[in-house]
Protein backbone atom coordinates (compact mmCIF):
# COMPACT_ATOMS: atom_id res chain seq x y z
CA UNK A 1 0.00 0.00 0.00
CA UNK A 2 0.99 3.51 -0.85
CA UNK A 3 2.11 5.76 2.04
CA UNK A 4 -0.74 8.40 2.93
CA UNK A 5 0.74 12.25 1.96
CA UNK A 6 1.46 13.76 5.21
CA UNK A 7 -1.18 16.64 5.73
CA UNK A 8 -0.28 20.16 5.10
CA UNK A 9 -1.51 23.72 6.95
CA UNK A 10 -2.14 26.04 4.61
CA UNK A 11 -1.15 29.56 5.61
CA UNK A 12 -2.19 33.07 4.38
CA UNK A 13 -0.22 35.44 6.94
CA UNK A 14 -0.65 39.64 6.04
CA UNK A 15 2.80 40.59 5.28
CA UNK A 16 3.18 42.47 8.41
CA UNK A 17 6.46 41.10 10.64
CA UNK A 18 4.35 41.32 13.37
CA UNK A 19 1.53 38.88 11.33
CA UNK A 20 3.68 37.20 9.35
CA UNK A 21 6.47 35.57 12.11
CA UNK A 22 3.85 34.83 14.73
CA UNK A 23 1.95 33.14 12.33
CA UNK A 24 4.66 30.92 10.93
CA UNK A 25 6.13 30.36 14.69
CA UNK A 26 3.06 29.28 15.77
CA UNK A 27 2.14 27.01 13.00
CA UNK A 28 6.12 25.76 13.39
CA UNK A 29 5.05 24.77 17.12
CA UNK A 30 2.37 22.33 15.84
CA UNK A 31 4.94 21.06 13.29
CA UNK A 32 7.47 20.47 15.77
CA UNK A 33 5.32 19.73 19.01
CA UNK A 34 1.95 19.13 18.02
CA UNK A 35 1.63 15.28 18.52
CA UNK A 36 1.61 14.51 14.99
CA UNK A 37 2.94 14.68 11.69
CA UNK A 38 1.97 18.07 9.26
CA UNK A 39 3.82 20.06 6.51
CA UNK A 40 3.55 24.14 6.48
CA UNK A 41 2.76 25.46 2.87
CA UNK A 42 3.10 29.46 2.95
CA UNK A 43 0.74 31.51 0.74
CA UNK A 44 3.28 34.00 -0.13
CA UNK A 45 1.14 37.54 -0.93
CA UNK A 46 3.54 40.10 -3.10
CA UNK A 47 3.35 42.70 -0.23
CA UNK A 48 2.37 46.29 -1.67
CA UNK A 49 5.16 48.16 -1.13
CA UNK A 50 9.18 47.39 -2.23
CA UNK A 51 10.30 47.27 1.79
CA UNK A 52 7.95 44.93 2.80
CA UNK A 53 8.67 42.70 -0.25
CA UNK A 54 12.61 42.37 0.98
CA UNK A 55 11.19 42.03 4.45
CA UNK A 56 8.99 39.04 3.58
CA UNK A 57 11.45 37.66 0.92
CA UNK A 58 14.13 37.37 3.98
CA UNK A 59 11.95 35.85 6.26
CA UNK A 60 10.68 33.19 3.37
CA UNK A 61 14.69 32.21 2.64
CA UNK A 62 15.13 31.79 6.19
CA UNK A 63 12.50 29.85 6.87
CA UNK A 64 13.53 28.00 3.59
CA UNK A 65 16.86 26.92 5.19
CA UNK A 66 15.60 25.80 8.32
CA UNK A 67 15.23 22.22 7.60
CA UNK A 68 11.55 22.03 8.70
CA UNK A 69 9.05 20.77 6.01
CA UNK A 70 7.69 24.59 4.38
CA UNK A 71 7.11 25.21 1.27
CA UNK A 72 6.14 28.44 -0.10
CA UNK A 73 3.38 29.45 -2.92
CA UNK A 74 3.43 32.80 -4.45
CA UNK A 75 0.15 33.70 -5.13
CA UNK A 76 -0.35 35.87 -8.33
CA UNK A 77 0.48 39.73 -7.90
CA UNK A 78 -3.05 41.68 -8.03
CA UNK A 79 -3.18 45.72 -8.30
CA UNK A 80 -3.67 46.92 -4.96
CA UNK A 81 -6.99 49.03 -4.52
CA UNK A 82 -6.16 52.85 -5.39
CA UNK A 83 -9.15 54.32 -3.64
CA UNK A 84 -9.08 52.95 -0.10
CA UNK A 85 -9.61 56.08 2.55
CA UNK A 86 -7.68 53.91 5.77
CA UNK A 87 -4.48 51.24 6.50
CA UNK A 88 -6.73 48.42 7.75
CA UNK A 89 -9.32 48.68 4.43
CA UNK A 90 -7.10 48.54 2.26
CA UNK A 91 -4.85 45.64 3.68
CA UNK A 92 -8.34 43.88 3.93
CA UNK A 93 -9.09 44.95 0.42
CA UNK A 94 -5.94 44.12 -1.21
CA UNK A 95 -5.69 40.68 0.82
CA UNK A 96 -9.46 39.75 -0.52
CA UNK A 97 -8.64 39.93 -4.08
CA UNK A 98 -6.32 37.25 -3.40
CA UNK A 99 -8.73 34.95 -3.47
CA UNK A 100 -9.60 33.14 -6.06
CA UNK A 101 -5.68 32.96 -6.33
CA UNK A 102 -5.94 31.19 -2.65
CA UNK A 103 -8.78 29.10 -3.76
CA UNK A 104 -7.11 27.60 -6.90
CA UNK A 105 -3.85 27.17 -4.67
CA UNK A 106 -5.62 24.95 -2.36
CA UNK A 107 -7.66 23.13 -4.51
CA UNK A 108 -4.56 22.03 -6.45
CA UNK A 109 -2.75 20.54 -3.58
CA UNK A 110 -2.05 17.38 -4.39
CA UNK A 111 -1.82 16.07 -0.46
CA UNK A 112 -4.52 16.45 2.55
CA UNK A 113 -5.56 19.76 3.36
CA UNK A 114 -5.56 20.08 7.57
CA UNK A 115 -6.73 23.45 7.61
CA UNK A 116 -6.72 26.76 6.06
CA UNK A 117 -5.00 29.50 8.39
CA UNK A 118 -6.24 32.76 7.62
CA UNK A 119 -4.75 35.66 8.87
CA UNK A 120 -7.37 38.00 10.67
CA UNK A 121 -7.42 40.78 8.02
CA UNK A 122 -8.08 37.47 5.91
CA UNK A 123 -11.34 36.31 7.62
CA UNK A 124 -13.54 36.68 4.61
CA UNK A 125 -12.01 34.36 3.45
CA UNK A 126 -13.29 31.17 5.31
CA UNK A 127 -15.91 31.20 2.44
CA UNK A 128 -12.95 29.62 0.43
CA UNK A 129 -12.53 27.14 2.72
CA UNK A 130 -16.40 26.28 2.89
CA UNK A 131 -16.35 26.46 -1.18
CA UNK A 132 -13.61 23.52 -0.74
CA UNK A 133 -15.08 21.58 2.34
CA UNK A 134 -11.63 22.47 4.35
CA UNK A 135 -11.66 23.57 7.76
CA UNK A 136 -10.78 27.13 8.25
CA UNK A 137 -8.83 28.68 11.16
CA UNK A 138 -8.25 32.70 11.92
CA UNK A 139 -5.05 33.09 13.31
CA UNK A 140 -5.21 35.86 16.03
CA UNK A 141 -1.46 37.98 16.37
CA UNK A 142 -3.58 40.11 19.16
CA UNK A 143 -5.08 39.78 22.69
CA UNK A 144 -7.30 37.84 23.94
CA UNK A 145 -8.88 41.65 24.70
CA UNK A 146 -9.08 42.57 21.28
CA UNK A 147 -10.23 39.20 20.01
CA UNK A 148 -13.04 39.70 22.57
CA UNK A 149 -13.92 43.15 21.36
CA UNK A 150 -13.78 42.16 18.00
CA UNK A 151 -16.10 39.09 18.14
CA UNK A 152 -18.63 41.56 20.23
CA UNK A 153 -18.10 44.68 17.86
CA UNK A 154 -21.16 43.96 15.32
CA UNK A 155 -22.98 43.51 18.81
CA UNK A 156 -21.35 47.00 19.91
CA UNK A 157 -22.37 48.24 16.30
CA UNK A 158 -26.54 47.55 16.76
CA UNK A 159 -26.50 48.41 20.35
CA UNK A 160 -24.05 51.75 20.42
CA UNK A 161 -25.52 54.47 17.81
CA UNK A 162 -23.58 57.42 18.47
CA UNK A 163 -19.21 57.51 18.18
CA UNK A 164 -17.63 55.64 20.83
CA UNK A 165 -16.10 58.88 22.37
CA UNK A 166 -19.16 60.24 22.87
CA UNK A 167 -20.63 57.45 25.14
CA UNK A 168 -21.77 58.40 28.50
CA UNK A 169 -19.42 56.56 30.59
CA UNK A 170 -17.28 53.33 29.63
CA UNK A 171 -17.81 50.76 26.46
CA UNK A 172 -18.41 47.42 28.18
CA UNK A 173 -16.86 44.04 26.17
CA UNK A 174 -17.79 40.91 27.69
CA UNK A 175 -14.94 39.68 29.40
CA UNK A 176 -12.79 42.87 29.73
CA UNK A 177 -13.20 45.80 32.57
CA UNK A 178 -15.53 48.88 31.12
CA UNK A 179 -13.13 50.26 28.45
CA UNK A 180 -12.69 54.27 28.54
CA UNK A 181 -13.88 55.73 25.25
CA UNK A 182 -9.88 57.06 24.90
CA UNK A 183 -8.82 53.37 25.16
CA UNK A 184 -10.73 51.71 22.28
CA UNK A 185 -8.34 50.73 18.80
CA UNK A 186 -7.68 53.31 16.23
CA UNK A 187 -9.52 51.45 13.14
CA UNK A 188 -13.05 51.77 15.96
CA UNK A 189 -12.81 55.30 16.62
CA UNK A 190 -14.70 56.92 13.24
CA UNK A 191 -17.64 54.91 12.32
CA UNK A 192 -17.95 56.69 9.24
CA UNK A 193 -14.60 54.96 8.53
CA UNK A 194 -14.17 52.04 6.17
CA UNK A 195 -11.69 50.76 8.72
CA UNK A 196 -14.86 50.47 11.41
CA UNK A 197 -16.51 49.00 8.63
CA UNK A 198 -13.76 46.54 7.63
CA UNK A 199 -13.87 45.68 11.45
CA UNK A 200 -17.02 44.91 12.00
CA UNK A 201 -17.15 43.10 8.56
CA UNK A 202 -14.10 40.57 10.02
CA UNK A 203 -15.29 40.04 13.39
CA UNK A 204 -18.45 38.70 11.68
CA UNK A 205 -16.33 36.27 10.10
CA UNK A 206 -14.37 35.00 12.83
CA UNK A 207 -17.72 33.81 14.05
CA UNK A 208 -17.97 31.30 11.02
CA UNK A 209 -14.88 29.60 10.86
CA UNK A 210 -13.60 26.20 11.99
CA UNK A 211 -11.35 27.70 14.86
CA UNK A 212 -9.43 30.37 16.00
CA UNK A 213 -5.89 30.19 16.76
CA UNK A 214 -4.41 32.54 19.48
CA UNK A 215 -0.82 34.02 20.70
CA UNK A 216 -1.68 34.32 24.16
CA UNK A 217 -2.78 32.22 27.54
CA UNK A 218 -5.54 31.14 29.62
CA UNK A 219 -3.36 32.31 32.87
CA UNK A 220 -2.44 35.61 30.54
CA UNK A 221 -5.88 36.70 29.89
CA UNK A 222 -8.74 34.77 31.66
CA UNK A 223 -11.30 37.49 31.47
CA UNK A 224 -11.81 37.45 27.93
CA UNK A 225 -11.05 33.86 26.81
CA UNK A 226 -13.34 32.72 29.83
CA UNK A 227 -16.31 35.16 28.00
CA UNK A 228 -15.53 33.61 24.34
CA UNK A 229 -15.78 30.45 25.74
CA UNK A 230 -18.96 31.03 28.04
CA UNK A 231 -20.79 32.21 24.70
CA UNK A 232 -21.02 35.67 25.69
CA UNK A 233 -19.34 37.68 22.81
CA UNK A 234 -22.47 36.90 20.58
CA UNK A 235 -25.76 35.98 22.77
CA UNK A 236 -27.21 32.92 20.92
CA UNK A 237 -24.40 32.67 18.84
CA UNK A 238 -21.43 30.61 20.59
CA UNK A 239 -17.81 31.06 18.79
CA UNK A 240 -15.72 28.75 17.58
CA UNK A 241 -13.22 26.82 19.83
CA UNK A 242 -10.32 29.37 20.65
CA UNK A 243 -6.60 27.53 21.15
CA UNK A 244 -4.58 29.92 23.19
CA UNK A 245 -1.03 28.39 22.53
CA UNK A 246 0.73 31.21 23.43
CA UNK A 247 2.93 33.03 24.34
CA UNK A 248 4.50 32.11 20.49
CA UNK A 249 7.89 33.87 20.51
CA UNK A 250 10.99 33.88 17.79
CA UNK A 251 13.44 34.81 20.76
CA UNK A 252 16.48 36.40 19.80
CA UNK A 253 20.04 34.61 19.60
CA UNK A 254 21.31 36.11 23.03
CA UNK A 255 22.46 32.73 25.11
CA UNK A 256 22.47 30.78 21.29
CA UNK A 257 25.64 32.11 20.05
CA UNK A 258 28.23 31.77 23.07
CA UNK A 259 30.91 30.12 20.81
CA UNK A 260 30.52 32.62 18.05
CA UNK A 261 33.01 35.17 17.00
CA UNK A 262 30.49 37.70 15.93
CA UNK A 263 31.18 40.63 18.60
CA UNK A 264 27.45 41.36 20.77
CA UNK A 265 26.06 43.86 19.05
CA UNK A 266 27.25 47.52 20.34
CA UNK A 267 23.45 47.88 22.44
CA UNK A 268 24.06 45.06 24.17
CA UNK A 269 28.01 45.58 24.66
CA UNK A 270 26.86 49.23 25.98
CA UNK A 271 24.05 47.31 28.16
CA UNK A 272 26.94 44.37 29.56
CA UNK A 273 28.58 47.08 31.73
CA UNK A 274 25.85 48.92 33.40
CA UNK A 275 24.62 47.31 36.71
CA UNK A 276 21.51 44.61 37.07
CA UNK A 277 17.96 46.25 36.65
CA UNK A 278 19.12 49.46 36.40
CA UNK A 279 18.53 50.28 32.99
CA UNK A 280 14.90 51.63 31.05
CA UNK A 281 14.10 50.68 27.44
CA UNK A 282 12.60 52.84 25.36
CA UNK A 283 12.12 51.47 21.87
CA UNK A 284 8.53 51.94 19.82
CA UNK A 285 8.27 49.24 16.88
CA UNK A 286 9.11 49.22 13.19
CA UNK A 287 6.67 51.73 12.15
CA UNK A 288 7.30 53.95 15.97
CA UNK A 289 8.97 57.61 15.68
CA UNK A 290 9.06 61.00 17.15
CA UNK A 291 9.10 64.50 15.71
CA UNK A 292 11.09 67.41 17.69
CA UNK A 293 8.75 68.34 19.31
CA UNK A 294 8.17 65.25 21.28
CA UNK A 295 12.07 64.44 21.57
CA UNK A 296 12.42 67.30 23.36
CA UNK A 297 9.36 66.05 26.08
CA UNK A 298 11.58 62.58 26.51
CA UNK A 299 14.96 64.25 26.42
CA UNK A 300 14.07 66.49 29.23
CA UNK A 301 12.10 63.62 31.10
CA UNK A 302 15.15 61.64 30.60
CA UNK A 303 17.81 63.88 32.21
CA UNK A 304 15.39 64.57 34.90
CA UNK A 305 14.75 61.31 36.00
CA UNK A 306 18.42 60.16 36.57
CA UNK A 307 18.17 56.80 35.54
CA UNK A 308 20.09 54.97 32.95
CA UNK A 309 18.40 54.66 29.57
CA UNK A 310 18.45 52.91 26.25
CA UNK A 311 16.62 54.89 23.48
CA UNK A 312 15.93 53.49 20.25
CA UNK A 313 15.13 57.07 18.36
CA UNK A 314 13.81 56.44 14.58
CA UNK A 315 13.30 59.44 12.34
CA UNK A 316 10.42 60.35 9.98
CA UNK A 317 9.29 58.08 7.35
CA UNK A 318 11.38 59.41 3.61
CA UNK A 319 7.86 59.73 2.48
CA UNK A 320 6.65 61.88 5.30
CA UNK A 321 6.02 64.88 2.55
CA UNK A 322 4.48 62.41 0.20
CA UNK A 323 1.62 60.46 -0.30
CA UNK A 324 3.02 57.24 1.58
CA UNK A 325 2.76 53.68 1.10
CA UNK A 326 -0.22 52.50 0.52
CA UNK A 327 -0.88 49.94 3.00
CA UNK A 328 0.01 53.15 5.43
CA UNK A 329 3.30 51.02 6.35
CA UNK A 330 5.73 54.28 6.53
CA UNK A 331 8.67 52.86 8.27
CA UNK A 332 11.07 55.20 10.09
CA UNK A 333 14.41 56.29 8.57
CA UNK A 334 17.59 56.23 10.62
CA UNK A 335 17.80 59.65 13.15
CA UNK A 336 20.11 62.31 12.38
CA UNK A 337 20.99 62.76 16.15
CA UNK A 338 22.63 65.73 15.56
CA UNK A 339 19.22 67.07 13.86
CA UNK A 340 16.73 65.55 16.42
CA UNK A 341 18.30 65.66 19.85
CA UNK A 342 18.87 69.10 21.84
CA UNK A 343 22.47 70.51 21.76
CA UNK A 344 24.35 69.04 24.44
CA UNK A 345 21.78 66.54 25.53
CA UNK A 346 24.47 63.24 24.42
CA UNK A 347 27.44 65.15 26.34
CA UNK A 348 25.55 65.37 29.62
CA UNK A 349 24.56 61.56 29.43
CA UNK A 350 27.50 60.17 28.49
CA UNK A 351 27.63 56.64 30.04
CA UNK A 352 24.48 56.75 31.84
CA UNK A 353 22.27 56.73 27.92
CA UNK A 354 22.57 55.28 24.81
CA UNK A 355 20.68 57.00 21.96
CA UNK A 356 20.76 54.42 19.32
CA UNK A 357 19.74 55.91 16.26
CA UNK A 358 18.73 52.13 14.22
CA UNK A 359 17.38 49.22 14.62
CA UNK A 360 18.14 47.34 17.69
CA UNK A 361 18.08 43.51 18.98
CA UNK A 362 15.04 44.20 20.93
CA UNK A 363 14.83 40.73 21.80
CA UNK A 364 18.01 40.74 23.31
CA UNK A 365 17.69 43.83 24.83
CA UNK A 366 14.88 42.68 26.88
CA UNK A 367 16.26 39.65 27.96
CA UNK A 368 19.83 41.54 29.24
CA UNK A 369 20.02 41.15 32.92
CA UNK A 370 21.03 45.22 33.23
CA UNK A 371 17.59 45.98 31.84
CA UNK A 372 14.56 47.34 34.54
CA UNK A 373 11.58 48.56 32.13
CA UNK A 374 10.22 48.76 29.41
CA UNK A 375 8.67 52.08 27.26
CA UNK A 376 6.69 50.74 24.53
CA UNK A 377 4.65 51.19 22.11
CA UNK A 378 2.76 48.44 23.19
CA UNK A 379 2.82 46.00 20.26
CA UNK A 380 1.37 42.81 21.48
CA UNK A 381 4.93 40.89 20.69
CA UNK A 382 7.03 43.31 22.31
CA UNK A 383 4.41 42.58 25.13
CA UNK A 384 4.82 39.35 24.82
CA UNK A 385 8.40 39.64 25.16
CA UNK A 386 8.27 42.29 28.09
CA UNK A 387 6.43 39.46 30.12
CA UNK A 388 8.45 36.41 29.04
CA UNK A 389 11.81 38.37 30.29
CA UNK A 390 9.47 39.88 33.38
CA UNK A 391 9.76 43.04 32.72
CA UNK A 392 7.23 45.65 33.84
CA UNK A 393 6.18 48.60 31.37
CA UNK A 394 5.11 51.93 30.68
CA UNK A 395 2.89 51.79 27.17
CA UNK A 396 2.83 54.40 25.14
CA UNK A 397 0.24 53.86 22.47
CA UNK A 398 0.51 54.96 19.05
CA UNK A 399 -1.54 53.21 16.17
CA UNK A 400 -3.63 50.09 15.28
CA UNK A 401 -5.11 48.01 18.63
CA UNK A 402 -1.99 49.68 21.36
CA UNK A 403 -4.62 51.57 22.81
CA UNK A 404 -6.63 49.04 23.88
CA UNK A 405 -3.16 47.08 24.67
CA UNK A 406 -2.46 49.59 27.37
CA UNK A 407 -5.56 50.14 28.74
CA UNK A 408 -5.57 46.01 29.69
CA UNK A 409 -2.07 46.17 31.01
CA UNK A 410 -2.74 48.68 33.27
CA UNK A 411 -5.84 47.81 34.22
CA UNK A 412 -6.39 43.95 33.96
CA UNK A 413 -2.81 42.27 34.06
CA UNK A 414 -1.49 45.31 36.32
CA UNK A 415 2.31 44.51 34.89
CA UNK A 416 2.58 48.34 33.55
CA UNK A 417 2.10 51.97 35.09
CA UNK A 418 -0.21 54.38 32.88
CA UNK A 419 1.21 57.26 30.57
CA UNK A 420 -0.95 59.79 29.99
CA UNK A 421 -1.24 60.18 26.04
CA UNK A 422 -3.00 62.68 24.09
CA UNK A 423 -4.60 61.19 21.14
CA UNK A 424 -6.00 64.78 20.28
CA UNK A 425 -2.49 65.94 19.79
CA UNK A 426 -1.23 63.17 18.20
CA UNK A 427 -0.51 60.71 21.33
CA UNK A 428 1.61 63.90 22.66
CA UNK A 429 3.28 62.83 25.86
CA UNK A 430 4.47 66.03 28.73
CA UNK A 431 7.68 65.22 29.74
CA UNK A 432 6.53 65.65 33.62
CA UNK A 433 4.34 62.84 33.17
CA UNK A 434 7.44 60.21 31.59
CA UNK A 435 9.36 61.32 34.11
CA UNK A 436 6.97 60.54 36.62
CA UNK A 437 6.54 56.69 34.44
CA UNK A 438 9.60 56.07 34.33
CA UNK A 439 10.97 57.00 38.03
CA UNK A 440 7.38 54.53 38.64
CA UNK A 441 8.93 51.73 36.64
CA UNK A 442 11.79 52.10 37.98
CA UNK A 443 11.33 51.86 41.60
CA UNK A 444 9.63 54.99 42.96
CA UNK A 445 6.08 54.21 44.84
CA UNK A 446 3.73 51.51 45.18
CA UNK A 447 2.32 52.03 41.92
CA UNK A 448 5.64 50.30 40.33
CA UNK A 449 6.24 47.86 43.11
CA UNK A 450 2.96 46.30 42.18
CA UNK A 451 3.51 46.35 38.21
CA UNK A 452 7.34 44.69 38.91
CA UNK A 453 6.00 41.90 41.11
CA UNK A 454 2.83 41.41 38.40
CA UNK A 455 5.10 41.22 35.36
CA UNK A 456 8.18 39.13 37.66
CA UNK A 457 4.65 36.84 37.91
CA UNK A 458 3.88 36.56 34.54
CA UNK A 459 7.16 35.77 33.55
CA UNK A 460 6.54 32.14 35.07
CA UNK A 461 3.12 32.38 33.79
CA UNK A 462 4.11 32.60 30.41
CA UNK A 463 6.90 29.96 30.77
CA UNK A 464 4.88 27.48 33.03
CA UNK A 465 1.83 27.62 30.04
CA UNK A 466 4.14 26.73 26.82
CA UNK A 467 6.00 24.06 28.73
CA UNK A 468 4.93 20.39 29.00
CA UNK A 469 1.76 19.57 30.23
CA UNK A 470 0.54 23.34 30.60
CA UNK A 471 -2.70 24.98 29.28
CA UNK A 472 -0.69 26.37 26.12
CA UNK A 473 0.85 23.12 25.49
CA UNK A 474 -2.61 21.25 26.00
CA UNK A 475 -4.49 24.00 23.82
CA UNK A 476 -1.31 23.13 21.08
CA UNK A 477 -1.98 18.77 21.66
CA UNK A 478 -6.23 19.64 21.50
CA UNK A 479 -5.45 21.79 18.17
CA UNK A 480 -3.35 18.99 16.40
CA UNK A 481 -6.32 16.69 17.33
CA UNK A 482 -8.58 18.64 15.17
CA UNK A 483 -6.53 19.44 12.68
CA UNK A 484 -5.59 15.78 12.18
CA UNK A 485 -9.45 14.79 12.30
CA UNK A 486 -10.39 17.58 9.89
CA UNK A 487 -7.52 17.01 6.85
CA UNK A 488 -9.50 16.91 3.39
CA UNK A 489 -8.49 16.16 0.22
CA UNK A 490 -9.78 19.61 -1.51
CA UNK A 491 -13.43 19.82 -3.59
CA UNK A 492 -12.64 20.63 -6.97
Amino acid sequence: MAATPTPTLVLLPEWGAGHLMSMIESCKRILLGGGGAFSLTLLVMRPPTAEATSDVEAHVHREAASGLDIRFHRLPAVEPPTNSVGVEEFIARYIQLHAPHARDAVAGMSCPVAALVLDMFASPMVDVARELGVPSYVFMSSTGAMLALMLHLPVLHEAVTVEFDEVEGEVHVPGLPPIPPESMPCPVVDKKSPNYTWFVRLGDRFMDATGIIANTADELEPGPLAAIAEGRSVPGRPAPPVYPIGPVLSLGSRGSNKDSSEPPHECIAWLDTQPPASVVFLCFGSMGWFDAAQVVEITAALERCGHRFLWVLRGPPASESGAGAPDGSEHPTDANLDELLPEGFLQRTTGKGLVWPTWAPQKDILAHPAVGGFVTHGGWNSVLESLWHGLPMAPWPLYAEQHLNAFELVNDMGVAVPLKVDRKRDNFVEAADLERAVKSLMGAGEEGRKARVKAANMRDVCRKAVQKGGSSDAALQRLSEAFHQGAVLPEM
